[in-house]
This record gives structure tokens, C-alpha cells and sequence, in this order.
């Protein structure tokens, strides 16, 4: 069963490759669904292609084609969601008596956003430069999410390494300890904990080498809570 967006997302696919011949590009799709972001339409992309109705073909622009149709739209009965799984190597040795059993862990592709500075901020994250895949219990609340590569050090006690991948859930409030994804004079992108200090705001690094910068509440927005972390050694 599809959810009112993904249905959306999926009738206008399909209107304009009747139309056209060629499916819409990711911004045409972002304003014909009226979202903020193009990472929201990543998401829908990837359920519906995770639900088996389109497919990604690579190495090609506006790569998606329709592989079946919902009900709704003309298509044939379908008897629910299957996600694929990739199956890995079966344990050899016995797993004990009190272990729980191994199950699949559903995965979610995010656009990564660019870099974000954990020590002295860089320009601001504008455009997604790839795709990342995430586990699924790290899409937590609402809202839409996306993904950022770490640089720098400032975060590394709050266990934050540089190369680090953040998940990040768009929202624009914080409450004081959580870390966010800051936008400095709408100019500059940083990843620190957020305080709020009476009508001042204080973006506080995780490490002692660096100190913590407060500056007055209209030159910080908020545009993201870190939600999940991904390390590749």
C-alpha cells in the first residue's frame, strides 16, 4: 500500500512519460509535490522502487522507468509490500540458546549534501552529490532526511570522526545538548551542540581544542538534528 505522497509522486511519473515520453527531472518533481527539498523525493523514489513500481536504470539521464502501476492508477491487484533483501553468509557456529535471531535490516537510500565542517564552518550545503544507504531505524520522527560527510575534528568526543557520514533530520528547533546542523549568517554550515543563552545562541564543539562560539539568536538557523551515524573503516 503506497502512501498519499508516494501515489502522487508515482501518477505524476506517469502522466508525463505519457506525456512526454521521458520521466520529470528531480526539481520538476519537487515542485509539482510542493516539497522544500529535493532529499524528500529521494525518499519517495526509493520506496517505490523498494515496493517494486519503478526502477532506477543507471548511466542515464532521468533514469526511471515504470514497472507496474497501483490499482489506483489502472494497475493490477498487488498483495502487499516485499522488501528485497541481499542475503549474506549463513553463521557457521551454533548461536546460543538466548540470542535473537538474525533478521534483515531494511536499508534506505539518503542524498549526501555535501561536507559539513565539525571544527570552523564551510559554505553552506546546497546541492546532493550522491546517494547514501542507511539503516531504517535512523529515520527517526517527521519530517525528511538527508545525509552529510563530516570534516574536521571538533566534534571527536561526542564520538564524530572526520569522514564520518551524519544522518540528519530537517528540522528548524533544537532544544539545548542536541547537535544540529547550523547555518552561520546564511552563509556558513556547521555541525555542533546546539545552547541557547538568553537571546544569544552558543554552538558548542566537542572538543576542548576549540572554542565555543556565540553569536546573537538571528545570525544562527537551524536546519537539521543529527538523528544517526555511519563509519566506514
Amino acid at each position: 500500500m503506497l502512501t498519499k505522497k508516494q501515489l502522487d509522486l508515482l501518477t505524476y511519473i506517469n502522466k508525463c512519460v505519457q506525456r512526454d515520453g521521458v520521466p520529470p527531472s528531480f526539481d520538476e518533481m519537487k515542485v509539482a509535490l510542493d516539497l522544500r527539498s529535493k532529499s524528500g523525493i529521494h525518499r519517495l523514489i526509493t520506496a517505490l522502487e523498494e515496493r517494486g513500481f519503478i526502477r532506477r536504470l543507471a548511466h542515464r539521464a532521468r533514469a526511471l522507468e515504470i514497472v507496474k502501476l497501483p490499482e489506483a492508477l489502472g494497475g493490477a491487484p498487488t498483495t502487499g509490500f516485499s522488501p528485497r533483501v541481499i542475503d549474506g553468509d549463513k553463521p557457521s557456529a551454533p548461536q546460543p540458546a538466548n540470542a535473537l535471531p538474525i533478521e534483515a535490516v531494511h536499508a534506505m537510500e539518503l542524498p549526501v549534501m555535501g561536507r559539513i565542517a565539525a571544527g570552523v564552518p564551510i559554505e553552506a550545503i546546497q546541492h546532493a552529490s550522491h546517494n547514501v544507504a542507511v539503516p531504517g531505524a535512523m529515520i527517526k520522527g517527521p519530517g525528511e532526511h538527508y545525509a552529510l560527510e563530516v570534516k574536521g575534528d571538533s566534534m571527536i568526543d561526542a564520538g564524530i570522526n572526520d569522514g564520518d557520514i551524519v544522518v540528519i533530520r530537517e528540522t528548524n528547533v533544537a532544544e539545548n545538548g542536541d547537535i544540529v546542523v547550523a547555518l552561520v549568517e546564511d552563509q556558513e554550515a556547521t555541525l555542533k551542540r546546539f545552547f541557547r543563552r538568553g537571546s544569544a545562541i552558543a554552538l558548542e564543539a566537542a572538543n576542548p581544542a576549540y572554542e565555543t562560539r556565540v553569536l546573537p539568536s538571528d545570525k544562527v538557523k537551524v536546519q537539521g538534528r543529527l538523528v544517526g551515524l555511519i563509519r566506514t573503516y
